[in-house]
């Protein structure tokens, strides 16, 4: 009998009602950002709620196994808790309604083996999902799991930037992310003034980042427009990929 590695749901005695009464606070208003130090909810547990159309196949569900005949794909388990981006591993990408400038970010994700996805900070700045277990040196900087994704400039990948240390779990196991990152700063008159910045990013307890600057928003971002604000995207038409535990902390850096 082959094993199958679970991620397991949020517990719901504990995680459901911290879930659901933040959603409840939290008015996920398109074009604006929440108040400093306010906790917002990403993912609710059980729809796609607070999340901009179209969808696609994105779903909740209980759980998402490896599929014991193709470590490559995940079995979902029907009910709430986590976000999947669809039974076929592979859909739109999901933007968040909010938007966000300064922010201290958590994120808990699962993939398969050899899946990739994305988190990008303000819909433009790409933190890497991948399948680095094990790997020592991969193919370019910024495509490692945790990398932070390079630029696509005259048909070149430039300006990845590595992790640190490869922190990267086997596939089918929860891993997460904080991350803290400084928007871009623009005067008056809609001048960048300061490029953006990824602070500090925690993979696995591990800090692979910090103060890494980003002269402008990395390759496939939602626009090549920098603006003060932007949302959250989680990217889903590179492979299977679970979330969990999607939380933003809005803070006010230097």
């Amino acid at each position: 009998m082959q094993s199958v590695t679970k991620f397991f749901p949020l517990k719901l005695q504990i995680a459901f009602p911290h879930v659901l009464a933040a959603a409840a606070l939290i008015s996920f208003a398109p074009g604006s950002g929440l108040a400093a130090d306010k906790e917002a909810v990403l993912f609710n547990g059980k729809d796609l709620s607070g999340w901009r159309k179209p969808t696609g196949e994105w779903l909740a569900g209980k759980s998402a196994s490896l599929d014991p005949s193709d470590p490559e794909k995940f079995v979902i388990t029907p009910g709430e808790g986590i976000l999947v981006n669809g039974p076929k591993g592979k859909s739109v990408n999901l933007v968040t309604e909010a938007e966000f400038g300064d922010i201290e970010a958590h994120v808990e994700f699962g993939i398969p083996k050899h899946s990739n996805s994305g988190v990008y900070v303000m819909g433009r700045y790409e933190i890497q999902i991948y399948d680095s277990y094990g790997v020592e040196k991969d193919k370019y900087p910024g495509i490692e799991c945790g990398g932070i994704y390079g630029r696509w400039i005259n048909g070149q990948n430039v300006e990845g930037h590595s992790p640190r240390a490869n922190a990267s779990k086997p596939p089918g196991e929860w891993q997460s992310f904080d991350i803290t990152f400084r928007a871009p700063r623009f005067d008056a008159d809609g001048k960048k003034i300061a490029n953006a910045k990824v602070v500090k990013v925690v993979h696995n307890g591990q800090v692979i980042h910090e103060n890494v600057e980003l002269a402008g928003p990395t390759r496939s971002a939602l626009s090549e427009v920098e603006k003060p604000t932007g949302p959250i995207l989680l990217q889903g038409n590179h492979g299977p990929v679970a979330f969990r535990n999607l939380r933003v902390t809005p803070v006010e850096l230097k």
